[in-house]
């Protein structure tokens, strides 16, 4: 069963619980820049009519593997890997449909969202959250 009020579990270790908080913070990060514009979430909202649809579902695998795996779900865990991993695929299709150079389809335009999304990415598949995960989720 579901907790709705758990949305972080402090008997996790730290490598989830920094995982969980920087998905919650992504995922917020991530519905900003679909409905403001000026990333890679709002280029397929424009460019593509199901780009929203797109967006709204890389927003809610944020926040529902976190949710997960705050609620010690095995599913949380592979929504929240899927969704640590979306930055980086979206840019590479999002760059390269726009012909811009190898830099700019690896990075992105910020430095400093590659590095959130590399930590989040890393906090998830670190030997201790992998083994947590494989020993006490459901």
């Amino acid at each position: 069963m579901l907790d709705r009020r758990k949305w972080l579990d402090r008997m996790q270790p730290q490598t989830l619980q920094i995982a969980i908080w920087l998905l919650y913070i992504n995922g917020f990060f991530a519905l900003v820049e679909l409905v403001d514009g000026g990333g890679v979430l709002h280029y397929f909202r424009v460019r593509y009519a199901f780009g929203f649809i797109i967006g709204l579902a890389i927003v809610a695998a944020y926040v529902l593997g976190g949710f997960l795996m705050a609620n010690e779900r095995k599913l949380g865990w592979r929504v929240a890997v899927g969704a640590a991993a979306s930055p980086f695929v979206l840019t590479f299709i999002a760059y390269s449909q726009i012909g811009a150079s190898l830099r700019f389809r690896i990075f992105g335009a910020s430095l400093v969202s590659f590095a959130f999304d590399v930590a989040v990415l890393a906090l998830l598949l670190h030997p201790q959250s992998r083994e947590h995960q494989r020993i006490w989720y459901h």
